[in-house]
């Protein structure tokens, strides 16, 4: 895969899961203007559980494929920790009907998420070929 793919890869997560943070941030302030702002389908549960199968999919696709380059665990383990954080957030049932933990949940989650594609760019940006690496 070629080095801008990769770069857009990771800046295309980094940005989705920070804006999901500022999402879970601002979510228990907009709860009661929903109705009158018509943003229902988007702060509803549909689009988060999509959002977090979107940002697992394109985060394992683009933190595998940056690991196997710079063989760094620790953008991908910040990503399998957000990621853990954010499917808790959305199937366990204490964490998902309480505002405020579910909103700290996913806020955290997304943030961690984020800074995964974050280190994994500055990790992949960093790594040089030369006479001590392998590939």
């Amino acid at each position: 895969m070629s080095s801008p793919f990769r770069s857009w890869l990771d800046r295309l997560g980094a940005t989705g899961s920070l804006v999901c943070a500022v999402h879970c941030a601002v979510l228990p302030l907009l709860i009661a203007l929903l109705p009158a702002l018509g943003l229902s389908a988007w702060l509803g549960e549909g689009f988060e559980r999509a959002f977090v199968v979107f940002a697992s999919l394109l985060g394992a696709f683009s933190l595998v494929t940056g690991y196997r380059r710079h063989r760094v665990l620790r953008a991908l383990g910040t990503l399998l920790l957000g990621l853990l954080v954010l499917w808790a957030g959305i199937l366990y049932a204490p964490l998902h009907h309480h505002l405020v933990a579910h909103a700290v949940t996913m806020t955290f989650g997304g943030t961690l998420v984020g800074l995964a594609h974050l280190l994994n760019l500055r990790l992949n940006h960093g790594h040089v070929h030369d006479a001590s690496c392998a590939h």
